[in-house]
């Protein structure tokens, strides 16, 4: 047998499936192999579960493993795709994947070679040959994601279907062969929900978007990225409300009805879209806007199936102005903060709005982790800064702002602190800050404008000081991305989210999403204290996320976060027994508080109105 670099192994395992090099959000280009051909398997998340198969004995040497092998090009795209947002440097893994099959092949290893059977050959006659695999190395791909509560499960077959046409037809026939089947948009999800012992469907063929602007819409097939449909969106002079940036617009809608900060002013759940397109169960194509249609702008209290496959979705698109930028509000604590964020809701001032602590921060702002941990303890020690509430608006949102608090951190001080972070976080800095005597909170002193000119020459803000948290491998990378100027702006972060997935930086994260009125700071302490008691008692490391305003400030959704290293036996038994404690607990607050509701309700329900689930009549 080949040797095993159990380092690479490590690496490998440490995959979070977000399927960020999947998508060229660092304009750095994307793995060649992977737009080619299409499967999982030839995109750097691929290889990393091809690696830890072989590590574990779970595959076998096959024809397809072989070709991703041999299809990597070693680039290092990889290594810049995935530092930016787990910290990791994949190309270690992709260079001992090469290294296994090179000594495979010498010592004459026999390659298994799977057959083509009659199911295998239906599929190929609805797809065409290239678009359906039953080889091993392949199904493992499409087997396992880090939720440590189900273990891998591999289909008997992979299509990767064209066409609305050719899903229906292959859901016909799954039904007729009573097989079962799974849908995978990105392969973003990390909850065991797109795996089956039968096919699934990668709707990663199908990419299109079609603008029409007289009608202020996007049609959207079912691969199409947020991060790919808001690029295009820009391109335009528009935006989108969209959800992480490699999750599948089409999926998205359908498993949480999308929300984001910009929720405070697009909404969620049935506001995000005009009308849906679905293959049903049965293999029918129908339309939500279908008077004879089903009802999913419904909503049911209860856990509930899928509408079906969505295959396209007819997005909303929201004008956007060229005077729009980002502001941090800074706050001790988290009432304030919260009743500041509801006031903006209900005086209608500025676009995206969030309520986000320190660990958010921290991570928002810092491209290494070791980085972030000193700017999270550097937050409240030395700053006085809890919370900040984000918000973008235009001139008169921004001025209409600034009249409403003290202290105010603007585009500008922003992109200084950003470039210049790791200065800010040396301890002559922060013991300066600390010993000021002055009645204003520090914070305040740091947003005053006449230190602008002190702040800039003590941090020298540049790419190059970034850049200096980061491998030295990776600094002629990190000095060119950091001198685009949207790296430091708060609106095309935000809008794009490319950050967010940084919160997994440390471990993979578990996010539990609650709406509920932000009105009642009792029931917002209630539900942060929950949160933590739970985690508290199983030994699991816990934060909160953030709260975003919605629907006028008369509801909010609030994410709070357990992270867990997803490897380790040890701690997939912490989570294992503190979900079964979460439900319940959560539950029964709902149905003493009006407007209480977890987001596990809304899964497969995103296509209803969002008042049939945040109010109750």
């Amino acid at each position: 047998m080949p040797r095993i670099d159990n380092e690479a192994r490590a690496t490998a395992a440490q995959c979070r499936h977000y399927a960020m090099c999947k998508i060229d959000y660092l304009a750095t280009g994307l793995c060649p192999s992977g737009p080619e051909k299409h499967f999982v398997t030839y995109y750097p998340q691929g290889r990393m579960d091809l690696y830890r198969g072989l590590a574990e004995g779970r595959i076998p040497v096959t024809e397809a493993l072989l070709d991703a092998a041999d299809t990597c090009t070693m680039c290092g795209i990889c290594d810049a795709q995935c530092h930016f947002v787990t910290g990791m440097q994949p190309t270690s893994v992709m260079r001992a994947l090469k290294d296994y099959v090179e000594e495979f092949r010498r010592a004459k290893g026999e390659v298994v070679r799977p057959a083509e059977d009659q199911v295998l050959r239906k599929l190929r006659e609805i797809v065409g040959r290239d678009w359906v695999s039953n080889d091993p190395a392949v199904l493992w791909t499409y087997a396992d994601d880090p939720f440590p509560l189900a273990g891998p499960q591999p289909p008997r077959y992979v299509v990767l279907p064209g066409t609305t046409e050719e899903v229906a037809a292959v859901v016909r026939l799954a039904n007729a062969l009573n097989l079962p089947f799974a849908i995978r948009g990105n392969g973003g999800s990390v909850f065991g929900f797109v795996f089956t012992d039968g096919i699934v469907l990668d709707m990663n063929r199908m990419r299109a978007i079609a603008f029409d602007l007289d009608n202020w819409t996007a049609a959207v097939e079912a691969g199409v990225t947020s991060f790919e449909l808001q690029q295009e969106a820009c391109r335009r002079g528009l935006r989108i409300n969209a959800a992480e940036p490699a999750a599948t617009v089409c999926g998205n809608l359908v498993c949480t009805g999308t929300f984001s900060t910009w929720s405070n002013v697009y909404g969620t759940a049935a506001d995000n879209f005009v009308d849906m397109e679905f293959v049903d169960r049965d293999g029918r194509v129908f339309r939500l806007n279908d008077k004879q249609g089903p009802n999913h702008f419904a909503f049911a209290h209860r856990v509930e199936p899928s509408p079906g496959i969505c295959t396209k979705a007819f997005v909303k698109l929201h004008p956007a102005t060229d005077d729009e930028e980002g502001l941090l509000v800074p706050f001790e604590g988290l009432d304030e903060a919260v009743r500041f964020a509801r006031e903006l809701g209900q005086r209608r001032i500025g676009l995206a709005v969030a309520v986000l602590g320190a660990h958010y921060i921290a991570a928002f702002l810092s491209p290494d982790e070791t980085l972030a941990q000193k700017l999270k303890a550097a937050l409240p020690e030395a700053l006085g800064v809890n919370f900040m509430v984000f918000v973008t608006g235009d001139q008169y949102a921004r001025e209409a702002v600034r009249r409403m608090t003290p202290a105010v951190i603007d585009a500008d001080l922003l992109r200084l602190l950003t470039l210049g972070l790791p200065r800010l976080l040396e301890p002559r800095w922060l013991n300066l800050i600390g010993e000021y005597e002055g009645r204003e909170r520090p914070y305040e002193l740091l947003c005053r404008p006449e230190m602008r000119p002190i702040v800039e020459a003590a941090l020298q803000p540049s790419p190059e000081t970034i850049t200096e948290a980061v491998p030295e491998g990776l600094r002629p990378f990190y000095r060119d991305l950091y001198a685009r100027p949207e790296m430091t702006d708060m609106v095309w972060l935000n809008m794009h989210r490319i950050v967010s997935a940084r919160m997994s930086r440390r471990k993979h994260m578990f996010a539990f999403l609650v709406y509920l009125p932000p009105d009642k700071p009792a029931v917002i302490h209630e539900i942060l204290d929950g949160f933590a008691q739970v985690a508290e008692a199983n030994g699991i490391d816990h934060d909160f996320g953030f709260l975003t305003p919605m629907d006028f400030g008369k509801r909010a959704i609030l994410e709070y976060d357990y992270y867990i290293d997803h490897t380790n036996p040890a701690e997939r038994e912490k989570i294992a027994k503190a979900m079964p404690e979460l439900d319940p607990w959560l539950d029964a607050l709902a149905a003493r508080v009006p407007g209480v509701l977890s987001l596990k309700y809304v899964f497969s329900q995103g296509c209803s109105r969002k008042e049939n689930f945040l109010y109750q009549v």
